[in-house]
Order: C-alpha cells, then structure tokens, then sequence
C-alpha cells in the first residue's frame, strides 16, 4: 500500500458520507491517459445520499450502492475544471457523475457510478439497429449540450487558433520527429504550415458551442435510464460545432463504414437544425466543416498517442494510430487543398515499420 492510498483511505474515513456505512476497499475502475487514477467502492447499510444503486445489469440492490474515487494528484492535475462542468452538464440535464465530496486540495472526488459498461465495449458485438440507437442517443445528448450550454460554454476556455495550432504541432513534433524520426523538410515545413492554417480557420470559422472535447466510445457508458452517462469532461472549451460530433462518428477506437456515418451525421445536423443551432441551407458547408474538423483532431490525437509513448510510458495507444492516420487519408482525398497531407500520411507514414507493428 502506497502512501497516496493510504492518504486516500484516510480520507475517506472522514467523510460524512460515509459515516456509519461499511465501504469495500477501494479497487481499480479505471485509468485515463492523464495523471488521474479511478477506483470504485462498494457501500453496505442504509442509503442517506440520491447515489446510483442500480447495477447495470438491471437489477436493484436498494442495501448496497457504489461511488467512484478519483485520484487526481494536485501536483499533476486540477479538479475544480471537472466540479465545475460537471455541475454545469447536470443542470443541462445530461447524465454525468456528480460530485458528492471533494477535497481540492489533496485532489480526491467522490463521485457517483455511472457503471462499467462503456459504448466501446458493447458496439463489437453490436446489431446495426443496437448501434444505432445507441449512436441516435449519443447525438441527442449532444444536441443538448450545445443547445442549453450556450450560456455556460462562454464561461470556458476558448478553442483559440492558437490552441488549434498547438495541438497540431503535436503530430509534428511527437509522431513524425520523435516516434517515426521523420522531420520535415524545409519545402515540407512550409506546405504543412499551410495545411495548419487551412484547418484552423475552418474551425474558427465555425459557430461556437460548448465543446466537451473528449466525446467518444470510451468515454460514453451504456446505462439504463438517461443514456449515455458521459465522462471525462474536464477539458471542456468554447469552440467549433463540429467538434464532439466528428469525435464520435470518426471514433479513434471504432470504425463504421462511411455511408453510415454520413447518415449519422445527416440525422445529427437535422437535430441542429430543429433547434436551431443551424439552418437546413447549411448543409455543404456543414460536411466540409466536420470533415476538416476531424482531420485536425486526427492530428492531434495521433501525436498524443505518440506522446503518451515516449513521455509517459504508455504503449498501448500506439495500436489506435493507424486508424486515427487513415481517417486523414480517407477524408482528406476529397479535399485537393490537403493534398500534401494526405501523401504525407498515406506514402510515408503508414508504410513505416513502426506502424506496421502496431497494425499488426
């Protein structure tokens, strides 16, 4: 036992919460790719909180509920991101989980069990008609973040050029220079800085929404009332529309056959329409927008693979990359202006040996 479990057992025993209940040790939920660490709790005894009681099998155990801890290490992470938007998402009506004690300061939340059960784990095996209405509630939830979080979004951070372009940089310097030890040349240097500035004004360009940043298969849980449960919204920023929405239909950790995302995405921006957030004549503009937006969050998230690697120590994102970099090819081919990239990706970097490996 280490001694930050330990502080967090200690912590625990303080809290009100729990007074008078007896709580399992606390065992693995989960991980993220960031510092922060998960672990669940079993409670036994009478229920003095609106906690989850409900396994997700369906059955209800009215005489024992469970929480989640997250172990947010405050030297590496800050938790007043995540107590804030979470209580944003509730008033929004979206099913997040709550935050029933925290201390910021030593960097542990007691939150509310949305369950085990992500998207990601049950779309394998999936019908075509589970996965749809599974996806179907997924874009609805959308649609109210960006509808009732219009007010809310202006209190976060901005999705700036300047981030955009920060984000792109991380294909560049984590994936080509240190995981594939490609580097640019000067020419190159010159036309990938062009392709940057394409994409980041098509994304300024954009209507600005409450983005949640994150939101895809991993991060969505099957649950029985109020699909989906939605988590890890801590980074949530003010930016393009088409953010969320190109996260989860062009999944880093799924794939679906193209024709059914377009059908995902035609029924997704005729929920923005009836609410207003776009007009039925936006449409051409709407496709490109979220094609060009996936493109640059591609980008982005094979660089964080490559990064979380090489920095952290964690090699089992590398197995996503190439389907995050056969996105760019299989979208951008439709677009002459992203030409360079497209080569780039599909002649020199798929080919290589390292990548190759994590295919295989």
């Amino acid at each position: 036992m280490n001694e930050r479990f330990q502080q967090m057992l200690d912590w625990l025993d303080k809290l009100s919460l729990l007074q008078d209940r007896e709580w399992s040790t606390p065992v693995s939920a989960s991980s993220d790719a960031s510092f922060r660490r998960y672990y669940r709790i079993h409670i036994n005894g009478p229920q003095n909180d609106s906690g989850n009681e409900q396994a997700w099998s369906g059955s209800i155990k009215p005489s024992a509920q469970s929480y989640i801890i997250m172990d947010a290490p405050p030297e590496h992470e800050d938790c007043r991101p995540f107590i804030e938007v979470s209580n944003q998402l509730v008033k929004m009506g979206l099913q997040v989980p709550q935050v029933m004690a925290q201390d910021s300061q030593l960097g542990f939340l007691l939150l509310t069990d949305l369950g085990s059960t992500t998207y990601l784990s049950v779309l394998s095996s999936a019908t075509e008609s589970e996965a749809d209405s599974l996806y179907q509630d997924a874009l609805k939830a959308l649609v109210t973040l960006q509808q009732k979080g219009q007010k809310a979004a202006a209190s976060l951070p901005a999705y700036d050029g300047k981030l955009l372009d920060t984000e792109m940089n991380l294909f560049s310097d984590w994936l080509l220079d240190t995981h594939l030890q490609m580097p640019l040349a000067k020419l190159a240097t010159n036309q990938w800085g062009e392709m940057k500035s394409l994409l980041q004004q098509s994304a300024l360009n954009q209507p600005k929404t409450y983005v949640h940043r994150d939101y895809h298969s991993r991060n969505l849980m099957l649950t029985p009332q109020q699909n989906p449960g939605i988590l890890d919204f801590q980074d949530a920023v003010h930016g393009p529309l088409t953010y969320d929405a190109v996260s989860l239909l062009r999944d880093c950790y799924i794939a679906w056959p193209a024709e059914q995302v377009v059908e995902w995405q035609r029924s997704y921006f005729l929920q923005l329409c009836q609410a207003g957030l776009l007009s039925k004549s936006e449409w051409n503009g709407f496709q490109k927008s979220m094609d060009w937006m996936g493109i640059q969050r591609h980008l982005k998230a094979s660089g964080i693979f490559a990064r979380l690697y090489h920095r952290d120590g964690k090699d089992g994102y590398l197995n996503d990359i190439p389907l995050t970099l056969r996105y760019i090819v299989q979208v951008g081919s439709q677009y002459p202006e992203l030409k360079f990239l497209v080569d780039l990706v599909e002649n020199q970097m798929l080919p290589h040996a390292s990548l190759q490996k994590s295919i295989a």
